[in-house]
């Protein structure tokens, strides 16, 4: 069994797509529109065969979550794999220089991944790691 996908609500579906197209490799498929519901949404296909839904639609309210100070239950990040401790660092730099804030890292963690964590540009936490070995 595999995960199929994970789906983000948003207010800002077109900024979303770019952000995961250009520094994730997600691919895109064509715009999906209910007119009679008001819902628009893309599937963003990566690598690995994952996919991410942005979905927006008038009325849904605000996630309450605060990403960045008071994390709480619930499905809190998503995490890109990469293939090495350089590619790690350089995500973070990428990001760091178009403007992202790096939450943390990169660094070693405990149980044995290198990573950084960031935000999107909805806040939604993201982590970039790679296995490590010492």
């Amino acid at each position: 069994m595999k995960l199929e996908h994970v789906a983000i609500w948003t207010d800002n579906l077109e900024t979303l797509k770019t952000f995961y197209q250009h520094y994730f490799g997600g691919i895109p498929n064509g715009k999906y529109t209910n007119e009679k519901k008001g819902f628009e949404s893309y599937f963003l296909t990566f690598q690995s065969g994952a996919r991410l839904e942005l979905m927006s639609m008038k009325g849904v309210p605000a996630n309450q979550n605060d990403t960045v100070q008071a994390q709480h239950k619930g499905i809190i990040h998503l995490a890109f794999g990469v293939e090495s401790m350089q590619e790690v660092n350089q995500k973070a730099e990428e990001l760091r220089a178009d403007g992202y804030t790096i939450l943390s890292g990169p660094r070693k963690t405990g149980d044995g991944y290198y990573e950084f964590e960031t935000l999107d540009p909805d806040k939604n936490r993201l982590e970039v790691t790679a296995v490590y070995s010492d």
